[in-house]
């Protein structure tokens, strides 16, 4: 153990050329650099934001949401049948025609029977409106105070108007309080997330996510090893300025205010774009490639944080070209065909009801019933991958 413990804290791969875990162990009395052992307390203090969110959820968004008459709904549940069954769990979810026939056959019932108990089987699984506004609800409300807050800190910081400074005197940089408050907790909210995915309704996307949130615990992590935090705050708060959009345009759609759902994601569309192909590459990337380049140097540790910002920066234009297209669609259109994550989200009562050839037949929900959960979801699944590091 010691000996790996050696291999993976190496100085000449986390650290500048000329400097020394030891040069950063014991600074001057009433002076703190980041250690790795501050990161621990990122874990009492996610399973307190897991509880805060039930008690939100149970008595601020539970409430809010029958204020707009989304009420808990309870599906019908479809009837015990072991022959059903086995086919829903081995075989397909969605039975084509002749799947159909071959069944209401075998158990002599109408074709119409079968198809209702494969309908009810599926909502099963499937959150209510009523749980995805107050998740909904639970995200904006985080979001917003957490990039309220990152964006009062930074304010008052040096580095957010020259990131120069983000490298100056490097890698002895001060722990500020306020720095180290929302470092941790944003690592915090990323590990109660990946509790909550045990606990909450598993999605298709559920692996997608659970490397997503391990990719960005990961990042933060790093950057706080190696005491990269400075640009690491520009980066949270720039991916954090859309977040909260995002989940408010979702709320309009569960309360079903179409036409503010709309402008609401015309407008995170807007700040989408700003943030993440204008101001990230411009802002962040100049400073993390170049001016850290003729302050510091390269060195290691430093080659993968850019090489990781890069990717990051790859997949923002992904998404961003992803994005265009259904909010283009979104405003010629009026409505938006719905995507995988869309269909796993979407409302029991948006299922139809008749014969289906295959799985496209359950693709597209019906008009003027939740129009906008098609851009609204697609862009979760979407960006939610990378909304954040």
């Amino acid at each position: 153990m010691a000996a790996l413990s050696a291999w993976f804290w190496n100085e000449r791969f986390w650290l500048p050329h000329n400097v020394t875990w030891a040069d950063l162990a014991d600074p001057a009395p009433g002076v703190e650099y980041p250690k790795a052992g501050h990161l621990f307390s990122a874990l009492p203090l996610a399973l307190g934001i897991f509880a805060l969110r039930i008690l939100f959820e149970r008595c601020v968004a539970s409430p809010c949401a029958r204020s707009l008459l989304i009420h808990p709904g309870v599906g019908r549940r479809a009837h015990s049948n072991a022959v059903l069954e086995k086919v829903f769990t081995s075989i397909t979810k969605s039975p084509a025609s002749r799947h159909l026939d071959g069944l209401s056959k075998q158990l002599d019932w109408e074709v119409r029977k079968v198809q209702r108990w494969f309908r009810n089987r599926r909502n099963q699984d499937k959150p209510s409106t009523h749980t995805k506004f107050c998740e909904s609800m639970w995200r904006f409300t985080f979001y917003l105070c957490i990039f309220t807050y990152g964006f009062r800190f930074l304010w008052q910081t040096p580095w957010m108007w020259d990131t120069r400074h983000c490298w100056y005197g490097y890698p002895y940089q001060v722990m500020t309080p306020g720095l180290y408050y929302y470092y941790v907790t944003e690592l915090a909210f990323y590990w109660s997330l990946m509790f909550s995915q045990f606990t909450d309704i598993k999605r298709k996307d559920f692996m997608i996510m659970f490397i997503h949130h391990l990719a960005t615990i990961g990042l933060i992590s790093f950057s706080y090893v190696n005491n990269m935090t400075r640009v690491g705050s520009l980066v949270m708060c720039v991916h954090d300025a859309s977040d909260f959009l995002l989940e408010l345009a979702k709320l309009a759609n569960y309360a079903k205010y179409q036409r503010l759902c709309d402008f609401l994601f015309i407008v995170f569309s807007v700040a989408f774009f700003i943030t993440r192909l204008v101001i990230y590459p411009i802002w962040v990337l100049n400073s993390t490639m170049f001016e850290s380049w003729a302050i510091v140097g390269p060195y290691p540790s430093w080659w993968l944080f850019n090489f990781l910002l890069l990717v990051l920066q790859v997949l923002h234009i992904i998404w961003s070209y992803l994005i265009a297209r259904i909010a283009v669609k979104a405003v010629l259109r009026g409505k938006v065909c719905n995507d995988v994550r869309s269909d796993i989200e979407s409302s029991s009562e948006n299922e139809p009801d008749t014969p289906t050839e295959g799985p496209k037949a359950f693709s597209h929900s019906p008009k003027g019933e939740n129009g906008t959960n098609g851009h609204c979801a697609a862009a979760k699944a979407r960006v939610q991958n990378h909304s954040s590091w």
